[in-house]
């Protein structure tokens, strides 16, 4: 005899709604994680470029910065692609004589702060060249 085409089953085919909503909170967690993961990417590439962007400031503040025997002890601000800088410059320790010449150090610190609210800070020391006494 041949099998019917239609056969009554006992229950065994296909998934209890039970299996089918477990299957979608595991694939909502999956979804869930990888959701966290692209956005702390995101958050770390926004941090990266507005650093960089910070940085290149920085160095464009350094690279313009008035010559040894022109920069004023003080401090001097400004704007630069739209980021607010400030250049402080001091006098620290005592002159030293090279040669027939008078050098003072001068501190300079170098902050930027961008848009964002981001700062940075650039420190070094410069020699000053002062006539002899």
């Amino acid at each position: 005899m041949w099998p019917r085409a239609n056969p009554e089953r006992s229950g065994t085919a296909g998934f209890t709604l039970l299996e089918a909503l477990a299957a979608l909170a595991v694939m909502g967690a999956g979804l869930a994680a990888i959701g966290t993961l692209a956005s702390s990417s995101l958050r770390a590439g926004l941090y990266t470029e507005r650093h960089l962007a910070e940085v290149e400031t920085a160095r464009k503040v350094l690279a313009g910065m008035p010559s040894r025997d022109a920069l004023p002890v003080g401090s001097l601000t400004g704007v630069l692609d739209a980021h607010d800088w400030r250049i402080d410059s001091t006098l620290i320790g005592a002159p030293a004589v090279v040669g027939d010449a008078l050098y003072t150090p001068q501190r300079i610190e170098v902050m930027v702060r961008s848009p964002f609210g981001g700062m940075m800070r650039v420190d070094t020391i410069r020699l000053r060249r002062q006539a002899a006494k």
